[in-house]
């Protein structure tokens, strides 16, 4: 199974059959690189900790963010390391602030020490490859490209990219979800849904007021979309000519049956990001105060299977509703009404 990666391949294989020769191109690039990377990571591996030494204090990140410039060589160049001020590079300060907000985020809402709750260094590389367009976690770090500049611009930009990453390396070391078909869906919505989350925490907005789109600043103004990915309305964040229409299903009927994308993970996983958003949006308030609490739980549980399906899951979130808000409370109807809208059925 690949490493994870935020653009899937069918997007990469659009630009490759319709795209103009530089964007093939760099399409081609990145698809062929993100083919030849290593299986899955597994679990964070904690490299640099004994780095840091007695320097790491709990609810303080260690950040180091590196330069590869334009090279694919791993870390690269160290550019600016914890404390240190603003370097002057985009891409460089906006992994910086990205990376603390969401080691932020998790502490303060979660009490999560980093990725593995070790205090874990969260580490960077900016302006990786030529035109490369995506970005990765690789078990020990997060890598960005900086996107062609027609259709991607650089994947720095989007926070909840950023916390999408680095959530795939806290499900690895939690619940480890096999990725692939139905538990590979669910790694990338969980994925999806704490990368909303960290954007939403970040700003102070509540679940009305934000716009539960995945990737919103990665998009130029050439492409037709607003996003990725909307967990509002899967299926509607681009119409494009060249990259085509929004694939992912709301409802269990779309399901789709594909073999591509290690079973359609990318693209299945816009059923349960559709149950999360409406089971958030009925709660009201900010959304990690209540959804968000389930779904974090139900992620850290031991009993959840790495291969859990749609309905194992919603099962288990539900019982987690249940010993946090009371088996008759609004938390466990709000998910059962939305599991069941998204046609999840209930075991």
């Amino acid at each position: 199974m690949p490493i994870h990666t935020f653009i899937p391949p069918y997007i990469l294989d659009r630009i490759i059959d319709r795209g103009s020769p530089y964007q093939r191109g760099c399409a081609q690039q990145t698809l062929h690189h993100v083919q030849s990377l290593l299986p899955n990571p597994g679990p964070p591996r904690p490299t640099a900790i004994a780095e840091l030494g007695e320097l790491r204090t709990p609810g303080h990140p260690q950040r180091r963010i590196h330069d590869a410039e334009q090279q694919m060589q791993l870390p690269g160049n160290l550019r600016r390391r914890e404390g240190q001020p603003a370097s002057g590079d985009a891409a460089v300060d906006e992994a910086y602030d990205a990376l603390g907000a969401t080691y932020t985020f998790f502490w303060q809402v979660f009490q999560r020490d980093s990725i593995d709750d070790l205090g874990m260094p969260l580490i960077g590389t900016v302006h990786y490859g030529q035109g490369y367009e995506n970005a990765f976690w690789n078990g020990e770090q997060m890598v960005f490209g900086d996107g062609d500049g027609e259709l991607f611009q650089r994947f720095t930009r989007s926070l909840d990219v950023v916390a999408h990453e680095l959530t795939h390396g806290l499900i690895e070391s939690e619940a480890g979800l096999v990725y692939f078909n139905q538990p590979g869906a669910l790694n990338e919505s969980v994925s999806d849904v704490f990368g909303v989350l960290t954007k939403q925490h970040a700003l102070g907005q509540t679940a009305a007021e934000a716009d539960w789109l995945v990737g919103a600043e990665l998009l130029t103004d050439k492409v037709n979309g607003v996003a990725l990915r909307s967990m509002a309305n899967p299926g509607s964040a681009y119409d494009d000519p060249l990259l085509g229409r929004d694939p992912q299903p709301a409802h269990m009927r779309d399901f789709i049956e594909t073999r591509d994308d290690n079973g359609g993970v990318h693209l299945n996983s816009g059923i349960p990001n559709r149950a999360f958003y409406l089971a958030a949006m009925a709660l009201g308030g900010y959304a990690w105060e209540q959804a968000g609490r389930i779904w974090y739980a139900t992620i850290c549980d031991p009993q959840l299977p790495n291969d859990a399906d749609f309905a194992t899951f919603a099962g288990v979130t539900l019982n987690h509703a249940a010993q946090l808000f009371g088996r008759q409370s609004p938390q466990v109807q709000a998910l059962y009404e939305a599991w069941t809208s998204v046609g999840v059925a209930l075991r």
